[in-house]
Order: structure tokens, then sequence, then C-alpha cells
């Protein structure tokens, strides 16, 4: 009862001051503290209405939903407070959780010692167990944000990554023509036609960095233009180049690099680059320091040409990558990827919606409802009205066709996840623009 008595105190105190965000988010915590998790949501989305920016009501509601299951949308939140430069510990940890219920436990494991590099009292110990790291692992020590072998010498990867044989090409790429224009003048034309760029002494080679709000098809962008030219295609993500051993994140990307050099033309994609290659000057140990550094000598072909390796990157957030890496011969070429255009959605949905029982889909229209949705949102229109469509099937026995109505109904349930992104990213184009590299945004948000 004392805890009932303590919440209606809060809620009284909120009504008379129903903006004050600490004392909301103070009510928030309560709730959850309870167990009242639906409650403490609505105070959560409440608070982060009048304060979109506060990273302390963001991280509250994304724990929200990771205790009540709602993984998805905890992930929209837990990424970018992720890509942020003052990214907290707590984000980090909060989303090696999330990862480890998805599987991907190597990523969780990159993720959790980003964490505790940051912040080493961040620490779970249930987690830390899990994951099997931490200081209380007595087969070694942590030094620098890293795990150390107390003897010997840490063990290299078992096996190379796969190289991939991509068969989509930029046909089966919904809009993004200018994008796709782009690419084309630095990668693809250079393989076409070699003579012309020799005669210019132009080397085959360099790199591209993409970025934009998280589910725009930077991926399935970089898949492609290794179609395209019928090149290998090898995906890095942190997890295959961060590791615990001191020393061998700097071993693992030369590996990778010498494995693309053996395999010309290939096309090397690194997912989330600014996990790799964030700003030396945020770092808290020389670890990640030396894996930048690295990272710098690859591109630059210090030891070994990169004639033939094509270097393709993805970010949602290009203000925490190194400035280094945009100097020439690096990622000379930065791409904004916007989310997709009306008529790009109206395929997008359409391919979503192929194989489904359905009836005459206006996605003309459904495009014209969607707008600033992402291509994964669009996936979750789709979902979400196969969803609702199945929840009659069951009661009624009877099956139906997806209609029109179905899928805007679905749509207007949703909200765009894009536009946290450019909240976000509307402050950097604004004011720290010094380069122009984010015009494109501007651009986009017609501030410009």
């Amino acid at each position: 009862m004392h805890g009932d008595q303590a919440i209606q105190a809060l809620r009284d105190a909120l009504r008379v001051t129903p903006h004050n965000i600490p004392l909301r988010t103070h009510l928030a915590r309560s709730l959850a503290g309870l167990g009242r998790l639906d409650e403490a949501e609505q105070e959560f989305r409440g608070a982060l209405a009048d304060a979109p920016d506060d990273v302390a009501v963001k991280l509250g509601l994304a724990d929200c939903y990771f205790r009540q299951g709602k993984d998805g949308q905890a992930l929209v939140i837990v990424e970018t407070l992720a890509d942020r430069r003052d990214a907290p510990a707590e984000a980090n940890v909060l989303y090696a959780r999330l990862l480890v219920r998805e599987g991907r436990i190597a990523d969780a494991v990159a993720r959790y010692q980003l964490a505790l590099e940051v912040d080493p009292a961040a620490e779970d110990q249930a987690l830390s167990a899990q994951l099997g790291i931490g200081p209380q692992n007595r087969a070694g020590e942590v030094f620098e944000g890293r795990v150390r072998e107390a003897w010997g010498d840490s063990p290299s990867r078992e096996s190379a990554t796969e190289i991939e044989r991509p068969q989509i090409t930029f046909a089966q790429v919904g809009g993004m023509d200018q994008i796709k224009e782009e690419i084309a003048m630095k990668i693809i034309f250079p393989l076409k036609h070699p003579e012309m760029y020799q005669a210019y002494g132009k080397t085959i080679g360099g790199g591209i960095l993409m970025y934009g709000p998280p589910g725009c098809g930077k991926t399935y962008l970089a898949r492609a233009t290794a179609g395209e030219i019928s090149a290998g295609f090898i995906s890095i993500g942190i997890s295959d180049v961060l590791d615990m051993w001191v020393g061998s994140s700097e071993r693992n990307l030369r590996e990778l690099f010498e494995q693309a050099r053996a395999n010309t033309p290939c096309v090397l994609f690194f997912d989330e680059v600014d996990a790799l290659g964030g700003r030396r000057s945020d770092m808290h140990g020389g670890g990640a320091r030396q894996t930048i550094n690295q990272f710098l000598a690859e591109m630059d072909g210090v030891d070994r040409s990169n004639e033939g390796v094509l270097i393709l990157a993805a970010t949602n957030a290009p203000w925490h990558v190194d400035p280094a890496f945009r100097r020439p011969g690096r990622f000379d070429r930065v791409l904004f990827v916007p989310p997709p255009d009306r008529a790009a959605r109206a395929e997008i949905l359409q391919l979503h919606c192929q194989g489904k029982p359905q009836e005459a889909l206006d996605f003309v229209s459904l495009a014209a409802k969607t707008d600033q949705f992402s291509g994964a949102d669009l996936k979750a229109v789709v979902d979400a009205a196969v969803e609702e469509k199945l929840r009659q099937v069951i009661k009624t026995g009877r099956p139906q066709p997806l209609t029109t109505a179905d899928l805007a109904r679905a749509a207007k349930s949703l909200r765009p996840t894009t536009r946290e992104w450019f909240a976000t990213a509307r402050n950097y184009a604004l004011y720290s623009n010094q380069g122009g590299a984010y015009d494109p945004v501007l651009e986009y948000l017609k501030l410009k």
C-alpha cells in the first residue's frame, strides 16, 4: 500500500507541474520498479514528448520496452543512443542484452566490451558470466578495456570470412538514382572501362561512406554494388574485428584486407563503421586507438596495394567517424542515403506483399500515407497488417485477402523510426557542417 501511496503522491505533484521532466521520470522509474510497466511506458513517453533529446528518458523507455519484450521498439532507441559520440555505457549494456535475445552473441560481446571501456562500473555480473567476459574471468586480466591471456599468445581467427557472390543488381534497388550514379562513377565504371581510367592514371579502388537513418537499405545497396560488377562481397560487422585479446583486433583487420586483396575484384563492406572508426579524441583506451590506426593503414595500402579492393561502409552516425577516414584515398565519397521516396515506397510495399493473399492493393495511395518510413518500417507495416488478418482468420476460420484498408490501418498505427534520427542529424547539419558533408540532410529537411 505504501508503494501505491507514493505513486499517487507523485501523480498529484505532477498535476501541479505537468511539464516537470525529472518528476515525471521519477514517477516512471517508480512504476517500473513496481512492475507496472505499461504505466511506466506511458510516463516515459510523456516525458519524451516534452524533452525529445533527454538521454536518460530515452534509456528508461528503452529499458521499459526491453522488460516488456518489445525488443524491436527498444532496438530503435538503443541503436540511436549507442551511435552517439557521448553514448552512455548503459546504452551499450542494454544493446548487448537485446543482441543476446536475438542470438547474436558475438555482436553482444563487442557491444558489452565498448560499454566497459567507457565505464567499468557499468558491468552487469550476470551478463558478464553469460558472455564469458569481464574482470571475474580468472583466465585473464583486464587491460585497456580488453581481456588479456595471463599466459601464451592470443588465439587467431578460426577461419576466413565467407566471400559472398551477390546475385542482386541495381535493377532490384528501388529509387536512389543519384546514389547509384555516384557509386557507379567511383566503383563500377573503373572495372567496366579500366583502359579509360588507366589512361588518366586513375587507380581502381577507393572508398565510399554511406550514412543515413537505420533501415533505409545501405547494406542492400552495398550487396547490389558487388552484384553489379560480379565481384566478391565480404560483409564485416564489429564482431568480426573487435576481439577481447590485445592486438587481435588489428590482426583481424589485416587478415580481412588480405583476404579481399587475394580475391579481387572484391567489395569490403563495413557495417556500423563508427564503432570501428570512431573519433580517436573520444577514445578512453589505447587499444581502440591502435585498431583505428591499423584500419587507416590498411585503407592506405601501406604494405600491399589495394588495387581492385572496393571499400564501402555504412553508419547511422557519420559525426562520430574519425575525420582521418575522410581524407582522399580513403572514404573520399560521403553519400547520404535518405528514406525511400514515394515511388520507391510503393515498390518496397509491393515486394513485401508478394506471395501473400491480396486483392487489388493500391500501393500508390499507401506510399502517399507512409512519408519518412524506412524500408524496415514498411516491412513492419506489412507484418502488422498480416498479424491482424491472422487474428481475424483464427476467430472466423475463413481466410481473407489483404486489402488496402488493412495496410493503411497498420501504417497509421506505426510511426516512422527515421524521425528520431533526423532530430539528431538536424543539429549536426545546422551547427557542425563546416565542410558541407551534411548539406543533403538540410536539403531533405527543406532547411536549405
